[in-house]
């Protein structure tokens, strides 16, 4: 990802989540397109198949994959309030198996359905597992390897968006205290890719 097109949609998607995150949805500027991910030397990515399903066992989500890209008013979409929420995976971000940064998004409340389903994202430690089961069959696991919750005004752009040589997630929700319009701070668990495989027609 560029550093241009890195600035634009991390304003975008820390918009998007100060808001939704709170009592209201917001709008978020226009991001601009993101660069095409290149391959690491050696490594042979999984065909471009869009993730499905995220599971994270340690923390009981198991939760289909909407995605998320622009809302007809040009801002950054973010998954829906509703009583059956689900996380959504931006989709100008790379497909998990692909190298760099695939971004996932999802509440930590939803209003008045109660809990989100990255309610308990803080809890991840290092090492446990997140699946990504992909459109084509494939799933791809990842271990998680840093959990930070910062101040909304001091997000780590570079760290989250910046360019890596290898597979990883970025998965982000709201954190800290709440206040009458959202959350102070924001939750982001980092994973690398650890291992994938074509599952058998059960484990789908």
């Amino acid at each position: 990802m560029s550093p241009f097109s890195r600035r634009a949609f991390t304003a975008g998607a820390l918009a998007s989540l100060l808001t939704a995150c709170g009592r209201h949805g917001g709008g978020t500027p226009r991001p601009t397109a993101t660069a095409r991910p290149v391959p690491a030397k050696g490594a042979r990515p999984p065909a471009r198949s869009v993730p499905v399903r995220l599971l994270i066992p340690a923390i009981g989500v198991d939760t289909p994959v909407i995605r998320l890209g622009l809302a007809a008013d040009g801002t950054v979409q973010v998954p829906p309030v509703t009583a059956h929420d689900r996380a959504g995976w931006y989709r100008h971000s790379p497909t998990p198996g692909a190298t760099g940064p695939s971004v996932f998004l999802g509440h930590v409340t939803v209003g008045p359905y109660g809990d989100g389903v990255f309610r308990r994202l803080a809890r991840l430690h290092r090492g446990d597992r997140i699946v990504a089961r992909l459109e084509n069959g494939t799933a791809v696991e990842f271990a998680v390897t840093a959990v930070r919750t910062v101040a909304k005004t001091d997000f780590p752009a570079d760290d989250v968006y910046g360019n890596v040589d290898r597979p990883e997630l970025r998965l982000i929700t709201c954190g800290g205290a709440r206040t009458g319009d959202g959350y102070a701070d924001n939750v982001i668990v980092f994973a690398a890719q650890s291992g994938a495989k074509s599952p058998t027609s059960g484990e789908r």
